[in-house]
């Protein structure tokens, strides 16, 4: 399948505003501001990462009441960073899951990279049966092997991008593998439903290590319900600024990052872009997502959410959602 724009495998999208001459040294000048973000981050986890884990890191998250979940034939969870739960079409989907302590690479049963910032508001035990996981990258912060080897069942489907079904653990019922512009069906193994699966282009990357480059990256378009009742979510996973979701003529939900954005900007949309993507496909609400969870840029903690309710001026009510662990639902 042909692509356009930024090509698969060339590693993390340039500023297209740029002429060659300028561009070469926008990018030089964010490739040192990142190396420095680095250095200030990275060896403090590293180190942290080789100490005793403090006992609170494994204590079990608290067990949410999902009443109004299930009663709902559109339903989220923002359970940090890029995972969701949501119940589209009668199934019951869960977007980047990532439920360890902390990310990174795993050497036995010991990771090493970033801690988690916030609590867990949910954890594995307390999942509803899961029909469907989406993984939009092959990122440690995306596709977290140890969390995927606890959610393993045969009636689980698993959809991921190109190129990236060898990093998944064996055991799941369906392992699919997608590309821009693929779609399918999916039906759950456990009674009626079923929804429409689209796959998109994100400007991002995919690369999980610096030696993997031709990985896939994806967001995704699920739709699901019946014809007079069809819910449409969009689950971008990681994105800069695009236009790649203009067309989409209206979602009832978009999942969409706004962290990260400094100095990554040329692979996170800042808030106000995430807003600005959001009102020009004709969104109706937005969860805000890849946020507040692990340390991966410079912006403070509280800063995404400030700046992205102050771009939504008078319609704060249309973010859902904000804090992890909230059950948001929208009936029929």
């Amino acid at each position: 399948m042909s692509r356009s724009g930024v090509e698969k495998g060339q590693g993390m999208p340039e500023d297209r505003a740029h002429g060659s001459a300028d561009g070469k040294s926008s990018v030089l000048g964010r490739l040192v501001t990142a190396a420095r973000s680095g250095m200030r981050r990275y060896p403090r986890h590293l180190y942290h990462s080789f100490k005793r884990q403090p006992a609170a890191e494994h204590a079990p998250a608290a067990e949410l009441d999902l009443c109004q979940f299930g009663s709902h034939d559109l339903s989220a969870v923002w359970i940090g960073h890029a995972t969701t739960l949501m119940r589209v079409g009668g199934m019951n989907i869960l977007t980047d899951p990532v439920f360890s302590h902390r990310i990174g690479m795993t050497i036995g049963r010991k990771t090493f990279g970033l801690g988690r910032m916030a609590a867990l508001p949910l954890d594995v035990p307390h999942l509803p049966p899961i029909d469907l996981i989406v993984i939009s990258h092959a990122h440690f912060d995306h596709l977290d092997k140890p969390s995927l080897a606890r959610l393993v069942s045969s009636r689980t489907t698993l959809v991921t991008a190109a190129k990236t079904r060898r990093l998944i653990p064996r055991g799941f019922g369906h392992v699919v593998e997608v590309d821009w512009n693929d779609e399918l069906e999916i039906t759950p193994a456990r009674g009626p439903g079923g929804v429409k699966l689209t796959a998109l282009q994100p400007r991002h990357w995919g690369a999980r290590t610096a030696v993997d480059k031709h990985r896939g990256y994806n967001s995704y378009l699920i739709e699901g319900g019946e014809s007079d009742g069809r819910r449409r979510v969009l689950f971008a996973g990681d994105t800069a600024h695009t236009d790649a979701f203009d067309g989409l003529g209206g979602v009832d939900l978009a999942a969409m990052g706004i962290g990260a954005y400094e100095p990554w900007i040329q692979a996170h949309a800042s808030p106000e872009q995430a807003w600005s993507m959001f009102s020009r496909m004709g969104g109706e609400y937005l969860l805000p997502m890849h946020h507040s969870t692990f340390d991966l840029g410079e912006e403070g903690l509280d800063e995404p959410m400030q700046r992205l309710l102050r771009a939504a001026e008078g319609e704060h009510h249309r973010i859902v959602c904000r804090r992890a662990g909230e059950v948001w639902g929208k009936a029929g």
